[in-house]
């Protein structure tokens, strides 16, 4: 049973965004300090990638764990309550972004996903890095 009301709820909900999360912008200044230039949510292409780099046929996503069903422990913890609901939800979520990122490396696109909790680890920069730089 959710111990918050239906108000609360929804206005909890309304907080969670697509978009400018706090680990997006995080990965977005990181590469900015890099020296890389980029467009945003390019709606054209397969899963609205966060960060595209045309001129290098590279894209990066970034996951939040609980969204995106990584394995660490945030992607792991499910809600107790209308289980099969969020098991249903947080699967297909995981399916969408294999067949997306899938469909982006068929069309010559390398893809790098980033998770929210990856962007804490000191190694971001240079992974970051090492994946723009390469061929």
């Amino acid at each position: 049973m959710d111990n918050l009301s239906i108000e609360q709820r929804s206005n909890l909900m309304s907080r969670v965004r697509s978009k400018d999360s706090v680990a997006e912008m995080t990965v977005r200044q990181t590469v900015h300090r890099l020296g890389f230039r980029y467009r945003l949510h390019i709606r054209s292409l397969p899963g609205c990638p966060d960060l595209v780099f045309g001129s290098r046929k590279k894209i990066i996503f970034v996951h939040g764990c609980f969204w995106h069903g990584h394995s660490c422990r945030a992607g792991q913890n499910r809600p107790a309550s209308k289980r099969s609901y969020w098991e249903d939800k947080l699967n297909r979520n995981a399916a969408r972004d294999r067949s997306n990122a899938a469909r982006l490396r068929r069309n010559g696109w390398k893809v790098l996903s980033i998770w929210e909790c990856q962007v804490r680890n000191e190694n971001l920069a240079r992974r970051l890095k090492t994946f723009l730089e390469a061929e």
